[in-house]
């Protein structure tokens, strides 16, 4: 499953601007990949670690501003469409599923 964090956090100020950045570098150093400046995305294995993940962005949101955190299926993942620079990209790949025996 995939999570999806969106955010719209005030930076009129030095101490909002460096709030955001940092929140920005925490879901980078969590995992996670920019899909747009406010919109990360980041696999997660199921509903406890999607959980788990809710819990560590909690923890870590700046004072003020919104946070929206979707999941969503690997299937619904993969069918997003994606324009970037009046061209439709290819499909997004979900990565590779880890077997430990």
């Amino acid at each position: 499953m995939w999570m999806l964090v969106m955010f719209d956090l005030p930076t009129d100020t030095k101490l909002q601007r460096k709030a955001a950045t940092d929140f920005r570098n925490f879901l980078l150093d969590q995992g996670f990949e920019r899909s747009q400046f406010s919109v990360y995305a980041r696999f997660v294995n199921g509903k406890e670690a999607f959980r788990t993940r809710v819990n560590q962005i909690e923890r870590n949101i700046p004072a003020m501003g919104d946070i929206q955190i979707l999941n969503f299926t690997d299937r619904q993942y993969r069918d997003i469409i994606h324009f970037s620079d009046q061209g439709r990209r290819a499909p997004r790949r979900n990565p590779e599923q880890l077997v430990m025996f």
